[in-house]
């Protein structure tokens, strides 16, 4: 008797997102599901927690929680999403080298026991944290991907459908760039059942919009006081997760690895990529306005320039990052 492999995706980091992410993977039964977080008992809860929830919700998913990475092994995706929020006092500059320590301290012990695995990253900063990942787990970059594009892109399109009064459903946002204040939301590119909005709205509107997307995440902390976005984060990160896993070859924005596309060189970058069982199978370049283009370049430029920061913080870790 041939007993088949399930399929299986690994979330390192059992915080909100993580787990929420959990949720969504094993509710909507795409995959066995691993957490592993370094607190011990936290992921085993949770785990439990959603195993006694597979009756009500009719799944026959597996969820572990467990401490020890050799749990993970065999992952066909494994989501990075530990790392810590940036606190009152902390500098950016702390921010980075923490999580960039951790990113590549998690990144290493993945790939010891799923070397072929596909990688999607959500810790932040998101573009720079996935450049690392890439370079310390001698993944090909077309299995390495980072999770932004499609959270913003997706809060463009809440924020479209709530002013114009039309449904979400008809609603196509697409957003380029990095994941922050100099992100490049494409209002040519986002559209109503096919008419840009830039037929729909006035100019201030779409700015304000704007706007109001680039400072998405900020926005939620705002109003929580204690917390951070979580719910769409990890809808985005399993809309990926089911990409890769079903080979939909959907054509969704994530950040991708670009060598020549849109004139970047070694960077990653939120564009829109075809993905599928291997990962990014193709990067998408758009016809982009001289505009557009000097701003998705002034993003990469700032993302060049935190990876570097981030190299030299590193310089004095005891494993160095490949050059």
């Amino acid at each position: 008797m041939t007993v088949c492999r399930p399929t299986r995706v690994s979330i390192i980091g059992a915080g909100n997102v993580g787990s929420t992410l959990a949720q969504r993977i094993a509710e909507k039964n795409l995959a066995d599901v691993v957490l592993l977080d370094v607190l011990e008992g936290r992921p085993q809860g949770i785990a439990l927690d959603l195993m006694e929830a597979r009756g009500i919700e009719q799944h026959d998913r597996e969820i572990v929680g467990t401490n020890n990475y050799a749990d993970t092994v065999n992952s066909d995706v494994v989501v990075i999403t530990a790392g810590i929020p940036r606190k009152p006092g902390m500098s950016r500059e702390d921010l980075l080298k923490i999580n960039a320590k951790i990113v590549l301290d998690v990144t290493r012990q993945v790939v010891i026991y799923s070397p072929g695995t596909v990688m999607i990253v959500v810790t932040n900063p998101l573009d720079v944290m996935t450049y690392l990942a890439w370079q310390a787990s001698g993944l090909p970059p077309a299995q390495v991907m980072g999770m932004a594009g499609i959270l913003d892109s997706a809060r463009f399109q809440t924020f479209i459908a709530m002013e114009s009064g039309l449904s979400t459903a008809d609603v196509k946002a697409t957003v380029l760039g990095s994941h922050g204040d100099l992100m490049v939301p494409l209002p040519r590119y986002s559209t109503v059942n096919g008419v840009p909005i830039t037929e729909l709205m006035d100019a201030p509107t779409i700015d304000r919009l704007i706007e109001r997307t680039r400072n998405g995440g900020a926005e939620i902390v705002e109003l929580m006081k204690t917390g951070s976005a979580y719910f769409a984060p990890a809808s985005a990160a399993c809309l990926m997760v089911e990409a890769v896993l079903l080979n939909q070859s959907r054509l969704l924005p994530v950040a991708a690895h670009l060598q020549g596309e849109y004139g970047l060189e070694d960077i990653f970058i939120g564009v829109p990529c075809r993905l599928g069982c291997t990962g990014v199978e193709e990067v998408l370049q758009l016809s982009l306005t001289d505009a557009e283009r000097t701003a998705l370049q002034a993003s990469a430029r700032s993302v060049r320039d935190s990876i570097n920061q981030a190299q030299t913080l590193l310089e004095t870790s005891p494993s160095p990052i490949a050059s």
